[in-house]
C-alpha cells in the first residue's frame, strides 16, 4: 500500500531532502499540508495553446509554456576554443512564436525529441539576444501521443494541465510530481468550515476542493475549487479578527466624558471656523466609544487635509477634561514638531497650563522626541509622571521605559502603516487600565483592506474637506520627450513666489549616500541613472531656473535642530523653495504653498504620490503639482502617473494602488515579516466573500468565542495563520 504522508509530515520523508530543500527554501514549502496549499496559478488546455505574446513584459522572469514545435535546426559555429554545436528550436502557439536555445553536449537529446509538430511543457527564464525574446537551455517535457506511454502523458492525457508557481530549480511539472506525491493526504485535512455555514453556501468539501484544484477534470471543478478555498481563507481570518475584538470588548477600561463647561468646551468656542459634518459626525462616533468601559479601538481614515487632526486633538481635549492624558504617536520627529507646533497654535492659552499668563482651564502640551536636549527631556518626563501636561506628542522615544504617565487615557498613533504592532502596543501598556486607542491614517483603505487589515478596528471616515480647501490640479512632465515642458515648470515656480506664494521640489533621494545598487530585473531606462537628489537639485535650481529665490533643503539626515529651523523659516515665508525629502509627506501645514514638482515621479507609489499633493492647495489659493518623469509615454510607470493626474479621490487611487501591487504588501507583511496566508482570495475583487465571511465570523464566535465546538477551525487558524502572523494579529 502506498504511503500516505501526514499532513504535518516533512516532505523530506515523502520527497526525498534534495527536493525538499528546494521547496522550502524558494518556495516556503516545509510540510505536506503546505504542498497542498500550493495551488496552480493556471492551466493549460489540451488543444489550447498558451499565448507566448505575454513573454515580452516577463523577460528574466521564470516562465512556463505549452506550445508546437514548429522547426528545429542544429548549427556547427566556430567559437574561441574550436567548433560546437547549437541547436536552435523555434516553438509556436498561433498567435506568438519563441527562439529556443542549447549548446553543446546539451543538444542531443532535444534533437532527437524536439521535432516539428510536437508539443511539450517548456519552462526557462525569458531573455533578449538580438533583440528576440528566447529560452536557454529551457527544461522540457513532452506531451501527447508523442511522448509514448510516458509518465506525463498518462497523467495530463484528456486534463488541464496545472501550472504551478514554480522556481529555475524546480519546474512546474515537478511540482506536480511532487503534489501527486502528497495528494493523497487530502483525504485527511480536517475541514474548517462549520457544516451549516458550508451547505448554506453551497460550497464542496475541503478535501474535494483540494483534490479539483490540483486536478481538475474540467473548468467546472476550477470554479468550485476556487470558490471554496477563497471562503476559508477569508473566513479564518475574520475569526482571527472576531476573536480580537472580541477579546478587546471583555478588557476594562475608565469610561472617559468630557466636563460640560471645561477644556474641549472652551477650545469649541474659540474656533474661528465651523467643523463639517463629517468632522461633527465622527467626533460622535469617537466620543460615544470613549464614554464605554472597554478600550475605544477606532481607525480614523480620512482624504489629505479632512481635518483629521483636529477630530484627534478634540477627542484628547475630551478625555483630558476628566483628569486623564492623551498622548499622540507620530512616525517621524518632523511630523512631531510640526503637530506639536499647530496643536498649541490652535489651542493658544488653553495649551499654557499652570503657566504665567494661561488659561485656567488649559493644559500643558509637551513634545518628547529622541533629540531633545536633555533638561527640555527631563522637565516633559516631569510633566507626565505628576500629571501636570495633559497632552504629550512624540515619536518613538514615548515607548522607552523610563516614559511614565500619571493617568494614560487615551492613544492616537498618526500613520498607522509607518508603526510596527509592537510599538503600538508598548505605548499602549503604559496605562494603568487599557487606554482607548484611536489610529488615524491619511491613505484612504478600500473597505475590503479595512475589513482584512483592520478587521479589529471599528472604521470612520472623513472624506469631506473643509470649507476655503481650493482644488489641486495635477499634471504630468514629460521631462526626456519634452524639456521644454520641464522649462516651463520651474517658470511657473517663480511666477507663484513671484505672486507672494511658496515652493515645494521632492526628490527621492537625498545625495550624500553612496549611489543605491542595481536591482537585478530589467528596467526601463529612467533607472539606468540613480534617482535625483535633493542636494543636487538644490544646487542646480539656485544656480539655474530659480536663481535669485531663497531655496533651501529638508531631509531626514539633518541635525533635528536644523530640519525645525528650515520647517519655521518655510512656515514663516521666509523660505520660498524647500527641496525636500519625502519627510514633508504627512502633516505638514503651509497654507501659503501653493505649488509642488515631484522629481522623478515614478520613483514614488500612487498613495506616496497623493500624500505629498496633499501639502499644496491648503489655504485659499488654488494648488498645483507636477509630475516629473522620464519614463517613456507607454510604461506602466506613466500609466501611473496618468492616474494620480486624473483623480483626487484618494480612495480611487487606493485601489489603483493595491490592484498594481502584491496585495501580500497591504496584509501586513512590512510589519510581521512573513509571506501573506492568501493565495486564491483577492481582497479587491473578493469584496462581497470577505463581507460575508466577516458576519458569519461574528456569528461563530459570538456562539463559541474559544471555538470548542469547531476543533477544524482552530487547526486551520494554526495552519493559515502561522505563528508570526498570528503573533501580528495578537498584537493588533
Amino acid at each position: 500500500m502506498e504511503h500516505v504522508p501526514a499532513l504535518d509530515e516533512d516532505l523530506k520523508k515523502t520527497l526525498g531532502p534534495a527536493t525538499a530543500k528546494v521547496l522550502a527554501e524558494q518556495l516556503g514549502l516545509h510540510t505536506a499540508l503546505d504542498l497542498l496549499h500550493h495551488y496552480p496559478r493556471r492551466y493549460a488546455e489540451r488543444g489550447e495553446l498558451t499565448p507566448l505574446s505575454e513573454l515580452a513584459d516577463q523577460i528574466d522572469e521564470h516562465v512556463t509554456v505549452v506550445a508546437q514545435v514548429a522547426d528545429a535546426r542544429l548549427l556547427t559555429y566556430q567559437g574561441s576554443r574550436g567548433g560546437g554545436k547549437r541547436l536552435e528550436v523555434t516553438i509556436t502557439d498561433g498567435n506568438g512564436r519563441l527562439q529556443l536555445v542549447f549548446f553543446g553536449a546539451g543538444v542531443h537529446k532535444p534533437h532527437k525529441e524536439l521535432l516539428p509538430g510536437s508539443r511539450a511543457m517548456f519552462a526557462g527564464k525569458v531573455s533578449l539576444f538580438n533583440r528576440k525574446l528566447q529560452l536557454a537551455h529551457p527544461a522540457y517535457e513532452p506531451l501527447g501521443k508523442e511522448a509514448g506511454e510516458s509518465d506525463a502523458a498518462a497523467a495530463f492525457a484528456n486534463r488541464l494541465i496545472p501550472i504551478y508557481p514554480a522556481c529555475a530549480k524546480l519546474e512546474s511539472w515537478k511540482i506536480a510530481k511532487c503534489v501527486d506525491a502528497v495528494l493523497p493526504s487530502a483525504q485527511e485535512v480536517v475541514d474548517p468550515l462549520p457544516e451549516s455555514l458550508r451547505e448554506g453556501r453551497g460550497l464542496v468539501p475541503l478535501t474535494e476542493a483540494l483534490l479539483k484544484i490540483h486536478r481538475p477534470a474540467a473548468k467546472a471543478d476550477v470554479e468550485d475549487a476556487r470558490r471554496r478555498l477563497k471562503w476559508d481563507e477569508a473566513f479564518v481570518l475574520q475569526v482571527a479578527l472576531a476573536r480580537r475584538r472580541h477579546a478587546d470588548s471583555q478588557l476594562p477600561a475608565v469610561p472617559r466624558r468630557p466636563a460640560p463647561g471645561g477644556l474641549l468646551d472652551s477650545f469649541d468656542a474659540k474656533l474661528p471656523f465651523t467643523l463639517t459634518e463629517g468632522q461633527l459626525a465622527v467626533s460622535r462616533e469617537i466620543f460615544d466609544d470613549l464614554a464605554t468601559s472597554h478600550p475605544m479601538h477606532r481607525l480614523l481614515q480620512g482624504e489629505v487635509g479632512s481635518g483629521k487632526t483636529m477630530v484627534a486633538l478634540r477627542a484628547m481635549l475630551g478625555v483630558v477634561d476628566c483628569g486623564g492624558q492623551a498622548a499622540m504617536l507620530a512616525p517621524t520627529e518632523v511630523l512631531a514638531q510640526q503637530h506639536h507646533r499647530s496643536i498649541t497654535e490652535m489651542m493658544g492659552e488653553l495649551a499654557e497650563g499652570g503657566m504665567l499668563g494661561g488659561s485656567d482651564r488649559g493644559t500643558k502640551v509637551v513634545l518628547l522626541t529622541g533629540s531633545m536636549g536633555m533638561p527640555a527631556r527631563r522637565q516633559a518626563l516631569l510633566d507626565l509622571v505628576t500629571g501636570e501636561a495633559g497632552i504629550v506628542i512624540g515619536t518613538h522615544a514615548l515607548i522607552e521605559d523610563k516614559v511614565k504617565f500619571h493617568d494614560l487615557a487615551l492613544v492616537v498613533v498618526d500613520e498607522q502603516h509607518r508603526f510596527g504592532v509592537e510599538q503600538r502596543d508598548a505605548l499602549r501598556s503604559k496605562g494603568k487600565q487599557p487606554p482607548h486607542l484611536l489610529v488615524m491614517t491619511a491613505t484612504p483603505i478600500p473597505r475590503t483592506v479595512a475589513m482584512t487589515v483592520f478587521g479589529d478596528l471599528e472604521t470612520s471616515v472623513l472624506d469631506q474637506l473643509p470649507a476655503g480647501r481650493s482644488p489641486i490640479a495635477t499634471h504630468v512632465v514629460p521631462a526626456k520627450d519634452k524639456p521644454h515642458f520641464l522649462a516651463r515648470a520651474w517658470e511657473r515656480v517663480r511666477e507663484e513666489v513671484e505672486n507672494g506664494h511658496q515652493a515645494y521640489v521632492v526628490c527621492p533621494r537625498i545625495g550624500d549616500e553612496e549611489e543605491p545598487k542595481k536591482k537585478g530585473a530589467a528596467q526601463d531606462e529612467a533607472d539606468k541613472r540613480p534617482p535625483l537628489a535633493v542636494l543636487d537639485i538644490a544646487e542646480q535650481l539656485a544656480r539655474g531656473p530659480l536663481a535669485g529665490l531663497s531655496v533651501e533643503v529638508l531631509h531626514g539626515r539633518m541635525d533635528p535642530a536644523d530640519k525645525d529651523g528650515v520647517m519655521r523659516r518655510f512656515a514663516a515665508g521666509e523660505v520660498q523653495v524647500l527641496v525636500a525629502t519625502t519627510v514633508i509627506e504627512v502633516g505638514v501645514n503651509v497654507p501659503n504653498s501653493t505649488v509642488m514638482v515631484i522629481m522623478d515621479a515614478d520613483r514614488f507609489g500612487v498613495s506616496q504620490l497623493h500624500q505629498l499633493r496633499g501639502r499644496v492647495g491648503r489655504g485659499s489659493a488654488p494648488g498645483l503639482c507636477l509630475l516629473v518623469s522620464e519614463m517613456h509615454e507607454a510604461s506602466p510607470a506613466r500609466a501611473r502617473l496618468a492616474a494620480v493626474a486624473a483623480t483626487l479621490d484618494g480612495f480611487e487611487l487606493s485601489r489603483i494602488d493595491l490592484e498594481q501591487r502584491r496585495e501580500g504588501d497591504v496584509l501586513g507583511q512590512a510589519q510581521s515579516g512573513v509571506r501573506s496566508s492568501l493565495r486564491v482570495l483577492s481582497v479587491i475583487e473578493d469584496e462581497e466573500v470577505i463581507a460575508q465571511a466577516r458576519e458569519e465570523a461574528a456569528r461563530v464566535v459570538a456562539a463559541d468565542p474559544e471555538l470548542e465546538s469547531l476543533p477544524g477551525l482552530g487547526t486551520a487558524l494554526d495552519a493559515l495563520l502561522d505563528a508570526e502572523r498570528e503573533r501580528y494579529l495578537e498584537k493588533g
